[in-house]
């Protein structure tokens, strides 16, 4: 595909549709300050909103950069073809009777459109639309009054409604671009991002994902980011299809989380996100300065930071009582240069500090003349953001006018701290491409579950420490077979799941009798004994899933039979380096455990990392038939890790 760079900044725009439609479109683009050409096509109007129009494409005084194609998906092919041929830049489709739902219909004319413009980039044909508010081109969407900015962040969407209403925000978040690209379609949500990333006067770029899609396309893209220092978030909306232990979308976590993509969750946290990254870009620690009045002195603001990882400092008291009252604008303007060479990432003021009476909404003019002289006077690392508990206590012209002095106005103290906490994530290191799977696996195919032995031995061929085990056919060989194991031993029922729950286990059985009378108690006729690990630390469990969207999901968790009910857990995807797990390890709730609680024996973490190494050995070598593994427990002890049982699930060659 062609570079999206003339569709999104075009000097040239066709337009075509019935009249009525392409007046709309150029008076959306007039209002929006566009300065380059518009040509509208129609085969019987001589003139529309005030431009000549052309008879068909041949027509045209030019190529154009962008063309807007509205109509019957019959005619909606012609153009393209003609607009292809003419070595046009691009096109935005909107076939008639599209609502923007993901129909078959709507999908066939896509792959008609893809397959007809070539390596022209196409758009469409439902609920695509691009609005650059730099340049004011409107492309098969709507401008929001009062939208046009010199510079801001750009936002990529793979829905078109959630798109319109993050473009009516009253936020003050300053729009450079609107980019709908729907899900499964090209161009893809990351090559949409990758293009508007290249301009200079985008500051960060936000991701709407429904779907994450191309995850080479995601990894280039945070790649560039990267080298271009613009920090990417996402807010992510939508599970994965895949299943996993607590059916969590832990694969878009794991993704996101890999290429330093900071991930939220609600619309008004993805916005204050932005506006915070828009003015002070990445926060360079997790420290933020505040004071009382932004919480009334109540802790909540600092309760709700801990949470997040975020450090709260607070200010003097005496500096706090005088913020609130409006003085001389020498005093308070030095006042407030103190707050901002403190050593912190951000200050952050309450609205209350901006207002007479306090709380009245009445902004006092010499305070915030004293805020942004104060802004001006220290170095740009001086961050420095107000927020209003709701969003009626911080009025829209305050808000612009905080913007433009490089302050942050943020609107809710939630989304707030949700946006510190996404502006101090630290980018991670370069890590290696992506293990996806090669072959495609359909619902209907079979699959197999190996018993434990089988996982077991199948793994320890790739390096994990297992237990020592022996098949036994009755009690009395079970009796036997611990003898020459050596004592003591764990005796399990054969070909059973979920054998603690039908009394299918028993433990540190130190003499033969004892393993015979266990034996027979179960409700089993096979058994398996096994060497007993004795001085565990801690059990883990290690999960591996086939995630068609997102490759292979490793999970490192809280194991044993309290697995699910601690939910103590950090996911991943492979490959993964011996920091990325030690990192993870450390992320769990059980770390102090790991690490010798109070005086405890440690867990050997290097044999924990080499447990975890093997396992990804297996995935990669069998890959290609892999659905589902799982050990649980791997028992950790100060001197081992070793897989006490595995599961492994495969799909049939």
């Amino acid at each position: 595909m062609q570079s999206l760079t003339r569709l999104l900044r075009p000097n040239s725009i066709a337009v075509m549709g019935d009249d009525a439609w392409c007046a709309s479109t150029i008076e959306h683009c007039h209002a929006g300050g566009f300065a380059g050409k518009i040509w509208p096509v129609h085969p019987t109007c001589e003139e529309i909103a005030g431009c000549a129009t052309f008879a068909d494409v041949a027509s045209l005084p030019g190529v154009p950069d962008a063309a807007v194609v509205a109509g019957d998906p019959a005619n909606m092919l012609e153009q393209i073809a003609l607009l292809a041929a003419s070595g046009a830049g691009g096109a935005v489709c909107v076939a008639s009777g599209c609502e923007g739902a993901a129909t078959a219909e709507a999908g066939a004319l896509h792959d008609q459109l893809l397959s007809t413009a070539g390596d022209m980039p196409v758009f469409g044909p439902c609920g695509a639309g691009v609005i650059n508010f730099l340049d004011g081109a409107v492309l098969g969407a709507e401008l929001p009054e009062g939208s046009p900015c010199e510079a801001g962040v750009a936002i990529v969407s793979q829905n078109a409604r959630v798109a319109r209403i993050l473009t009516l925000h009253r936020r003050s978040l300053p729009l450079a671009y609107m980019v709908v690209s729907a899900p499964s379609v090209s161009p893809g949500i990351a090559e949409s991002a990758a293009a508007v990333l290249e301009d200079a006067r985008v500051t960060a770029v936000g991701l709407h994902i429904e779907t994450l899609g191309d995850l080479p396309a995601f990894e280039a893209l945070a790649a560039r980011a990267r080298a271009l220092g613009k920090p990417i978030v996402a807010l992510k909306t939508g599970a994965s299809a895949a299943a996993s232990v607590w059916g969590r979308d832990v694969g878009a976590e794991a993704v996101l989380a890999r290429l330093g993509i900071a991930r939220l969750t609600d619309v008004p946290s993805f916005v204050e996100t932005l506006k915070l990254l828009h003015v002070a870009g990445r926060l360079p620690s997790h420290k933020i300065a505040s004071s009382d009045a932004v919480d009334g002195g109540s802790g909540l603001l600092r309760d709700m930071a801990g949470q997040r990882g975020l450090e709260i400092v607070a200010f003097d008291p005496q500096v706090s009582t005088a913020l609130g009252t409006c003085g001389d604008l020498a005093d308070k303007t030095q006042a407030f240069s103190a707050l901002l060479e403190t050593d912190v990432a951000l200050t952050v003021l309450g609205m209350d500090d901006l207002c007479v009476p306090p709380g009245g909404g009445v902004v006092c003019e010499i305070t915030l003349s004293a805020l942004k002289c104060a802004r001006r006077s220290v170095e740009s690392n001086g961050r420095l953001a107000v927020v209003a508990v709701l969003p009626e206590l911080m009025p829209e012209p305050v808000a612009a006018e905080l913007m433009a002095a490089g302050i942050v106005p943020f609107v809710g103290v939630h989304a707030a701290l949700n946006a510190c906490q996404a502006a101090a994530l630290v980018d991670p290191d370069p890590a290696a491409p992506l293990l996806l799977p090669t072959i495609e696996h359909t619902a209907e195919g079979d699959s197999v579950l190996l018993t434990a032995v089988e996982a077991k031995a199948e793994l320890a061929a790739y390096g994990l420490r297992t237990p020592l085990c022996r098949p036994a056919s009755s009690s009395g060989a079970a009796r036997a077979v611990a003898a020459d194991i050596g004592f003591p031993v764990v005796l399990k029922g054969a070909g059973i799941a979920h054998k603690t729950g039908v009394g299918a286990v028993a433990v540190n059985l130190t003499e033969g009798l004892a393993v015979r009378e266990a034996a027979d108690r179960m409700p089993a006729t096979r058994f398996l004994v096994e060497e007993m690990v004795c001085g565990g630390v801690v059990e883990l469990l290690i999960e591996v899933v086939r995630d068609p969207t997102h490759g292979f999901v490793l999970t490192l968790a809280a194991g044993g039979t309290l697995a699910e009910l601690t939910q103590d857990s950090v996911s991943l995807l492979l490959p993964v380096s011996d920091a990325m797990i030690d990192a993870s390890l450390s992320r769990l709730r059980i770390a102090p455990v790991l690490d010798g609680y109070r005086g405890a024996p440690r867990a050997d973490r290097p044999a924990i990392l080499r447990a975890v190494q093997a396992v990804e050995a297996y995935v990669r070598a069998e890959a290609d038939g892999l659905e589902r593994l799982e050990i649980n427990p791997l028992l950790c002890t100060p001197t081992d890790a070793v897989a006490v049982d595995a599961l492994i699930r495969r799909r049939l060659p």
